[in-house]
């Protein structure tokens, strides 16, 4: 959380992040115009969203899952996943609020919603991971 509150209290987030992306897409790709390498940049940007908030709430579930002193049992406990989820809400949009407050920055609803879909795409990677774990073994 320390890491993503850091980050959106950088007011030019966007031009660093080019700094380094556009200059490498110009290289491979030196034909492409540069809208196109804007798309790909805001997208990019997204994508990095989604695996923060996918990250964060892997990290929570498993501290929810070892202060309920689960973190070994093999059951998917919807309670767990609905208390992760509830806090990566949580959390994004008071990032998207804390962004109100950075000159340069806005919050958006989309972004929250774009962090809300890491946090349940993390989730759902792990219970894929532990359905193909669990036939594994059997």
């Amino acid at each position: 959380m320390t890491v993503i509150f850091t980050a959106s209290a950088d007011g030019n987030s966007y031009r660093h992040s080019s700094l380094y992306f556009e200059p490498l897409m110009h290289w491979l790709f030196p034909h492409m115009a540069p809208e196109r390498v804007e798309t790909i940049h805001h997208i990019f940007r997204k994508g990095c969203h989604l695996t923060e908030y996918a990250i964060l709430a892997l990290l929570c579930r498993h501290a929810i899952r070892r202060s309920m002193k689960t973190v070994w049992s093999p059951t998917w406990r919807w309670d767990e996943v609905g208390l992760t989820l509830a806090i990566v809400f949580t959390y994004s949009a008071s990032d998207e609020l804390h962004q109100v407050f950075v000159p340069t920055r806005t919050g958006q609803v989309s972004d929250v919603l774009v962090d809300f879909s890491g946090g349940v795409l993390g989730l759902t990677l792990l219970w894929v991971f532990n359905k193909i774990l669990r036939r594994a073994k059997k």
